[in-house]
């Protein structure tokens, strides 16, 4: 059947209509003509697959990537990047109007297109390597991927002398293009030294087992150095992790004391005004033994971090706090943790978001009490639909 593309949605899909139903069809773009083939057929919903490019969209260009029509790693690499970056912008736009949230984002701060991510994950299955297809849980193998770092890239053909069969690899390098490999498969590994002889390994863990080096390597962002361990968050992007920093220095200049809400390894506590006193929390235990070791590299003696769920500590909070940092996972702040910084009534929150659904939820339930003051767009992930959210609001 044929169909008209007329828009994106939130998640990077071409939306078209069939009998007055939408139908969701990944890799098309507003303005493309094609035949469809349909794969899912919800009560108030389809999503359809692309058999054939009738007629292409103007807006269309062609994919650097020859996978990308059938890989899942990528939704946005068959337009231009300014016609990303304006979809990105509208996208949030979107987002906060759906929330009765009266703003409009301007600025987006632009990053390389491709080879930027420090990591990535690829699945395994049956000894095939790569990434899932789109809407599927079948392997389409990969043996480059556009958006990796070369050090990742170079490493990743040399992962079948594992012998792996099935489970999954993440990959992690640094800017010094230092290895860790972080497998979680229950298959015996097989010719480790060769990897080691070969690659930059500082270490390799299998099921949270170290099984060669170490769990963690150190990591240059302008004048900082942080410690990470395999299972700790750090931001995928160096170039646009390092104009976040800056942008939590800049708006911190005046804090005193910062309440730093899902830490991670310390980044953000470390990157803010260095006359603060700063308290950091995160769930994760080797987050926070790497965030102690990072205060201490950077010389933040005024900077503490516990190991706490977020819930469990924010009931002990008080008003001494004048700015609160939060940049939470993808399902966002728990209501019971907004609800104690609206009583508290919290002079200045940074919200830091790589999802602005939840963001734009979380927004409208502050905004009663709190103002945007600045809300920024970084594109930390360029080619997919994602993108990172950098808001501050201040109490009314």
């Amino acid at each position: 059947m044929e169909i008209e593309v007329v828009k994106f949605d939130n998640l990077g899909r071409g939306i078209g209509y069939l009998d007055n139903k939408i139908i969701f069809i990944p890799k098309t773009v507003p303005g493309d003509l094609v035949k469809v083939k349909i794969i899912k057929n919800k009560k108030n919903f389809l999503i359809g697959k692309i058999t054939e490019i009738i007629k292409p969209s103007k807006l269309r260009i062609k994919a650097i990537c020859p996978l990308f029509n059938t890989c899942g790693g990528c939704d946005l690499m068959h337009i231009s990047l300014s016609e990303a970056l304006d979809y990105k912008l509208n996208k949030v736009n979107d987002i906060l109007k759906k929330n009765k949230i009266d703003y409009k984002v301007l600025k987006i701060v632009k990053s390389k297109p491709y080879n930027y991510r420090y990591k990535i994950t690829l699945k395994i299955q049956d000894g095939i390597i790569g990434y899932y297809e789109s809407n599927t849980h079948q392997v389409v193998p990969c043996s480059y991927c556009y958006l990796a770092k070369e050090e990742i890239n170079q490493i990743i053909p040399a992962l079948k002398k594992l012998n792996i069969l099935n489970g999954e690899v993440t990959i992690r390098v640094n800017s010094k293009g230092e290895i860790l490999l972080i497998i979680n498969s229950l298959d015996k590994i097989a010719n480790i030294s060769n990897l080691i002889h070969d690659f930059a390994i500082v270490g390799i863990i299998q099921n949270a087992k170290c099984l060669y080096g170490e769990e963690y390597f150190m990591e240059n962002i302008e004048s900082y150095l942080f410690k990470i361990s395999y299972n700790s968050f750090f931001q995928v992007n160096e170039e646009i992790c390092a104009k976040l920093f800056d942008l939590i220095k800049d708006n911190t200049l005046f804090s005193h004391n910062i309440l730093d809400l899902y830490c991670g390894v310390g980044s953000l506590s470390i990157a803010t005004n260095k006359e603060a006193k700063v308290l950091g929390v995160e769930i994760i235990p080797n987050a926070i033994k790497d965030a102690n070791f990072n205060k201490k590299v950077n010389k933040r003696d005024n900077a503490e971090f516990i190991c706490a769920n977020t819930s469990d500590v924010i009931n002990k909070i008080t008003s001494q706090y004048d700015t609160i940092i939060l940049d939470p996972p993808r399902n966002g702040v728990s209501k019971e943790v907004l609800t104690k910084i609206k009583e508290e009534k919290i002079s200045q929150i940074i919200y830091v978001s790589c999802d602005a659904n939840t963001l734009g939820r979380d927004l409208n339930y502050l905004l009663d009490t709190y103002e945007i003051k600045e809300f920024i767009l970084l594109d930390m992930f360029p080619n997919t639909e994602h993108v990172e959210s950098f808001c501050v609001l201040n109490l009314k």
